[in-house]
């Protein structure tokens, strides 16, 4: 039979037609002393090079060393539009190291805007090793629009990247299928400029962008047409735009909107649309589509669209899998915008402000009524002048609803910038409602700054700290004021200058002085949350009282510490962290006695948008023989023990022998989302409800401690761990209450 050979234009519609050799992986290619394509990235003063005597592959490698005294990080970057389908892509590579101390070698890869992330940290390739293949993969979705991998060097020390490899699916990238390309991905009218701009926004003009900022969320979550993926329904927003500007009256808006839903398509009746369940515990707020302030004919349209809305998978959004928390599909950041036009500006507050209406589990908890921030930030980000100015309006709507978990991150970072690259070399926090130097960091700039563990920092260049507090709060998002204050400790001694001038009270001491910073990565043992523990993850106390620290633990502590703990009278589980492995069932099983249920959770609805129920949860404990048989559990929380730290406490409080010590946690539980907005702007969202099983909040209010205990200043001073002492006391006396019931 004859061979049949297909033309080269026939494989390019099957398959995507990328082969590595399209890639300068191997470094081969030089363009003087970089290799072409390559960039890199880091903090720290780190030397690239390419080397063409040491490689594993070929004749060059690429090559990152720590210059002396450093100990921060550099990654080698290479960039790959994902023009590909598929559902798993695989980095794998050659690494030879040399007295890598401090951190750890690897490569990295990410999926851009977010998608996901690795670079072999949890393998801690330390020391010097000879080349060694290595490997990452990571999975692909519909939001992928670009690969970026490498290889990495935290700490000091040396090492070689070669002979770098992507498969899609085990395939090499020629064979990987082509991302299969929508309408609304082919729509490219609008990716170098909306083409809209405004002048002196007034009342009215702000009103009527307020009402299509509503309609054109509605219908992307609703429409059929949208859901499919027939629209870049950002860009639909740039078309009708000039045209429902020119309006002038009620009735040629309304009438361009009706134009514009039958634009979209006939919708047809919905046999499978439900009512909203009864028992909701969040119902869509749709009240607006009923108002006489639009046309009954308008308010018809809407309504219908309502009754007979999309049901299924849908183009824009998704619910996780097994947690039902949102996923926002196919939302564009558009990177290359670091300031977006006033079109896309426009559209950055209409994307956030109805994601966060139609799928935010905790929107009736907000401080603000959310119908009206809609036209309160219309304004701010049309009239914001350049990236700055932009990413500050975007973080105070972000602030507005009360989510620790929400944040701003990406663009230009321009207010990262804007709070500049100096930090003191001592760590503060706030304590007895003033800001107190609670550390001094491990180096020579710490000891000779003046500061000492206790003083209390009552000005900043002549301004008062409550003043200070006053004017950066609207920039840290946070559930509440303890989470705030936190965020706000770590950055209030930050500045794009060298210096500060400080008034201090040191008891009945009272005194100015002026103290040096210095770049973060120059302070040995700067930390921002909490100090690095290297150490076992468990110990004794006092032979009779077991302590565990969530900070290091490892899957397989909890077997070990269950043996080293079996003849205790207590134990102590301190999460004044953020945990490094999952244990509220593993742990929580062997801290409670009894199988009780612990949580519930709600989620959203993707057939119905804005309605949220409530769903089973969890429960934790196993047979009785099989729990702790000492008498007291004390579990330690502050407010740094947020999200997978506070659901943790919620695990362990289940316990009949539990008690929860110390003082409000973050208030921002629930797997998290995330968010892109125009300009290579993110944020994040936590994505379900989490409550416990009466039904009491958690969001915001956090882990309510059974014994309030919080750290002083003259505790500070002497060097105590005042929650610490708690704890043992409390096991203490349980031990002596049990013995006095004995005897």
């Amino acid at each position: 039979m004859k061979k049949l050979t297909l033309p080269l234009f026939t494989l390019c519609t099957v398959f995507s037609c990328i082969a590595q050799s399209d890639f300068n992986l191997d470094f081969e290619t030089l363009d003087g002393d970089s290799a072409k394509d390559w960039t890199s990235f880091g903090d720290g003063n780190y030397k690239i090079s390419y080397s063409d005597v040491i490689a594993q592959h070929g004749r060059i490698s690429g090559v990152i060393e720590s210059l002396p005294d450093e100990s921060g990080f550099r990654a080698l970057s290479y960039k790959i539009p994902a023009s590909f389908g598929g559902k798993k892509i695989k980095l794998t590579g050659y690494l030879k190291t040399e007295n890598v101390k401090g951190g750890w070698a690897g490569l990295w890869m990410r999926i851009d805007p977010n998608v996901a992330f690795d670079n072999m940290r949890a393998k801690k390739l330390q020391g010097t090793n000879d080349w060694e293949k290595y490997e990452i993969e990571l999975k692909l979705d519909d939001n992928s629009e670009e690969i970026r991998i490498g290889g990495i060097l935290v700490g000091t020390g040396k090492v070689w990247v070669d002979h770098l490899e992507i498969t899609v699916d085990g395939k090499p990238l020629n064979q990987a299928p082509k991302k299969a390309l929508s309408k609304a991905r082919m729509d490219k009218e609008f990716d170098t400029g909306s083409n809209i701009s405004f002048h002196d926004l007034n009342e009215v003009q702000i009103k009527n962008l307020e009402l299509i900022g509503r309609v054109w969320g509605f219908l992307k979550y609703h429409h059929p047409e949208i859901a499919k993926g027939n629209f870049n329904w950002d860009y639909e927003l740039f078309r009708i735009l000039p045209k429902y500007l020119k309006t002038t009256s009620n009735t040629q808006r309304d009438n361009v909107l009706i134009a514009w839903i039958d634009s979209l398509g006939k919708v047809m009746p919905c046999k499978s649309c439900k009512a909203v369940d009864k028992d909701a515990f969040l119902k869509p707020d749709l009240d607006w589509i009923k108002s006489n302030e639009i046309s009954v004919a308008l308010s018809e349209k809407l309504l219908y669209v309502k009754e007979n809305r999309h049901q299924g998978t849908h183009f824009y959004i998704g619910m996780e899998s097994y947690v039902g928390n949102p996923k926002f599909k196919n939302e564009k950041s558009y990177s290359g915008m670091k300031y977006p036009d006033d079109g896309f500006r426009l559209l950055s507050v209409f994307r956030y402000w109805n994601m966060i209406n139609y799928f935010f589990p905790y929107r009736h908890l907000m401080d603000k009524d959310w119908d009206s921030c809609l036209a309160e930030y219309i304004p701010k980000f049309i009239d914001a002048k350049n990236e700055l100015e932009y990413e500050l309006a975007a973080i105070q709507m972000i602030g507005d609803i009360k989510d620790t978990h929400a944040n701003l991150w990406g663009g230009n970072d321009k207010i990262q910038e804007q709070r500049g690259d100096y930090y003191a070399p001592i760590h503060v926090k706030f304590i007895e409602d003033k800001l107190v130097v609670d550390a001094l960091f491990n180096d020579e700039k710490s000891r000779s700054c003046g500061l000492k563990l206790g003083d209390v920092i009552t000005h900043i260049n002549k301004k008062p700290i409550t003043d200070i507090v006053l004017d950066m709060s609207p920039y840290y998002p946070a559930s509440n004021q303890p989470t705030r204050l936190r965020d706000i400790s770590f950055d209030i001694l930050r500045s794009t200058n060298k210096k500060l001038d400080l008034k201090i009270d040191r008891g009945s001491d009272h005194f100015e002085t002026t103290i040096n910073l210095h770049p973060k990565r120059n302070i040995k043992g700067h930390y921002k949350w909490y100090k690095k523990r290297t150490e076992s993850s468990f110990k004794k106390l006092n032979n009779n009282i077991g302590y565990v620290t969530l900070q290091n633990i490892k899957e397989k502590d909890v077997d070990l510490l269950k043996e080293a703990f079996k003849d205790t009278k207590g134990i102590i589980v301190d999460i004044r962290n953020y945990p490094s492995t999952f244990v509220p069932f593993t742990l929580g099983n062997y801290l409670n006695s009894n199988r009780t249920n612990f949580v519930k959770f709600t989620s959203g609805n993707i057939d119905n948008p804005g309605e949220f129920v409530f769903r089973d949860g969890s429960k934790v404990g196993l047979k009785r023989g099989w729990s702790y048989k000492g008498q007291k559990v004390i579990v330690i929380v502050n407010e740094i023990s947020q999200s997978q730290a506070e659901y943790t406490a919620m695990a362990f409080r289940a316990g009949d022998k539990t008690t929860i010590i110390g003082s409000t946690t973050a208030g921002a539980d629930g797997n998290i989302s995330r968010i892109n907005l125009p300009g290579g702007l993110q944020t994040m969202i936590s994505g379900i409800g989490v409550y416990y099983p009466d039904g009491t909040e958690t969001q915001r209010i956090g882990i309510v401690p059974d014994i309030e205990v919080k750290p002083t200043i003259e505790g500070i001073k002497q060097g105590r761990d005042e929650l610490l002492e708690k704890a043992i006391d409390l096991i203490n006396q349980s031990i002596t209450t049990n013995e006095t019931i004995k005897d």
